[in-house]
């Protein structure tokens, strides 16, 4: 498929993954996902492309210009994504089992807060960077069902 200006476009460098611990309800996984993945655009102008437009000229956002990948993983196996994620200083969000019982952005931020790197009790993360990179982080994950 060719782009708008009748190049073939070039295959992402980058690209995007949630790793979701493998015990939540479904609503639960979804919910996570959106508030992981709505951190990222932040970070990296790169990681978002431009609008559409459908035939009778109707706009519509942007979305990410890379794969997003969404996995599932025990644990134990998010615990070690976490860590090397935060290691190697990726870009990355975080969803910990506290704030399902919070309903606001500050009170998000500070349960967060509230519990060191090591003993947070993730439930989801959401990272962007180079394919390979993304791809040794999430090593021992598969994909979501």
């Amino acid at each position: 498929m060719k782009n708008e200006q009748g190049t073939a476009p070039e295959r992402p460098r980058t690209k995007i993954a949630v790793v979701l611990r493998d015990d939540l309800e479904k609503w639960q996984a979804a919910n996570v996902t959106a508030f992981l993945v709505s951190g990222l655009s932040s970070g990296d102008p790169d990681v978002i492309g431009q609008e559409y437009r459908d035939a009778d000229g109707v706009a519509y956002l942007p979305m990410f210009r890379q794969p997003v990948l969404v996995l599932s993983a025990t644990a134990d196996v998010l615990s070690a994504a976490h860590r090397r994620a935060v290691t190697r200083g990726m870009p990355l969000s975080v969803f910990t089992a506290d704030l399902f019982a919070t309903d606001n952005d500050a009170d998000n931020r500070a349960a967060v807060r509230a519990v060191g790197t090591d003993r947070l009790d993730l439930v989801g993360i959401a990272l962007h960077g180079g394919r390979n990179q993304v791809d040794k982080v999430v090593k021992g994950t598969v994909m979501y069902r």
